[in-house]
């Protein structure tokens, strides 16, 4: 069997398995992204959560020696809620972004991935393969964009031609040769709507991210989120889909192919200030099947405390006070007291006067005078 008939098979296979988009590239160096994520490294622009190591990221050799392709696939998620329930003034709701919706999509790829390994091991059982998704060395947008996937857009997200940019990412390298594709031509052109639109000015110009300011990466922070991000939060839980939703290309885009990305309304929007007493076990009974939780509770209550004082939500003052009271993490006690001081009036200046006095941690003392002054004004 010739290598392009290999290929021909493993996208009809690739198709009858439910994968909407396969691609193929080299495993050529991506010399391009190394000049970008240095420039990136450099300026400060890196969220942290990337592969450290450069040539890893780069090089394909450096991840699978003998590396001679890469298969990317991609899977498109819906932009629209059924039967979202509303945010109402007695039960205000947070908001976790579509690419959080439904079973984690890290589970649902990695599975397609290794149907297609096991589906090519039986043809070529000598090949070897290396797969991965978002969490993996290589750049899933680099390998797209190569691949023909979709062109990288000035949101900085992988634009498809079928699909807009609601899509999963994911790509397996391989000692097969297949034969490539081409590469979608960038098709942004003038338009500059996602970097008008982008809530903290992120996106420093197209296609470059300031990682740091991003509400994306914010949100997954285990600190005290700085200041001037907080009010620009909103009723954010987890990601932001902003310079998607604005974004031509995606108008009219929503898919509902796969059953597992379909989302639960009460999870995908749940209510706010249940959730600033769930336990452990109860988190991750009821979130722990999406992505949105890797980072664990505290991140989600701690956005779910600003989100309650973007409302101004005068309901949940008696939860805040008791967890600047009760709660043994600094981070919910100084945030639950920056937003008593949002919220609250006169009446709850005694209760965050009482805490200072008590209060041993420095930050949580900072937060708490921040609040008494809010109510002080």
């Amino acid at each position: 069997m010739s290598y392009a008939q290999l290929k021909a098979e493993v996208l009809a296979y690739s198709k009858s398995v439910g994968i909407d988009k396969v691609k193929f590239t080299s495993a050529d160096p991506f010399t391009t992204l190394k000049e970008r994520l240095i420039t990136q490294q450099q300026l400060g622009y890196q969220s942290g959560f990337e592969e450290p190591d450069i040539e890893k990221r780069v090089s394909p050799v450096k991840v699978l020696p003998e590396a001679k392709s890469i298969i990317a696939i991609a899977l498109a998620y819906p932009s629209k809620m059924k039967n979202a329930p509303k945010s109402t003034k007695d039960e205000r709701r947070g908001i976790f972004c579509r690419a959080s919706w439904g079973t984690d999509y890290h589970v649902i790829l990695k599975e397609k991935l290794a149907k297609i390994e096991q589906f090519i091991s039986e043809r070529v059982p000598d090949a070897r393969f290396k797969s991965m998704v978002d969490t993996g060395e290589l750049s899933d947008r680099a390998v797209a964009e190569r691949a023909g996937i979709g062109w990288s857009g000035k949101n900085c997200a992988i634009i498809t031609p079928e699909f807009g940019s609601y899509v999963y990412l994911g790509e397996m390298i391989t000692t097969i040769p297949f034969p490539p594709d081409e590469p979608i031509t960038e098709q942004c052109g003038n338009c500059t709507k996602c970097i008008d639109a982008c809530p903290t000015g992120a996106l420093v110009q197209g296609g470059q991210l300031n990682s740091g300011a991003c509400i994306a990466y914010l949100t997954q922070t285990k600190g005290f989120l700085p200041e001037p991000y907080r009010k620009k939060l909103g009723n954010r839980l987890y990601g932001c889909d902003t310079c998607q939703q604005v974004c031509p290309e995606n108008k009219g885009k929503d898919y509902h192919r796969h059953g597992d990305m379909e989302p639960d309304p009460e999870i995908a929007k749940p209510k706010l200030i249940p959730l600033l007493t769930i336990n452990n076990r109860e988190f991750k009974e009821k979130f722990g099947h999406i992505s949105g939780s890797w980072r664990g509770k505290k991140p989600i209550q701690r956005n779910a405390i600003i989100a309650l004082a973007h409302y101004k939500d005068k309901n949940a003052l008696p939860v805040l006070a008791t967890l600047i009271e009760k709660d043994p993490r600094p981070v919910i006690r100084g945030t639950a007291a920056w937003a008593i001081g949002k919220i609250g009036g006169a009446s709850e200046l005694e209760l965050l006067c009482k805490a200072k006095e008590k209060e041993t941690d420095l930050e949580v003392v900072a937060e708490l005078e921040k609040a008494i002054n809010f109510l002080k004004e």
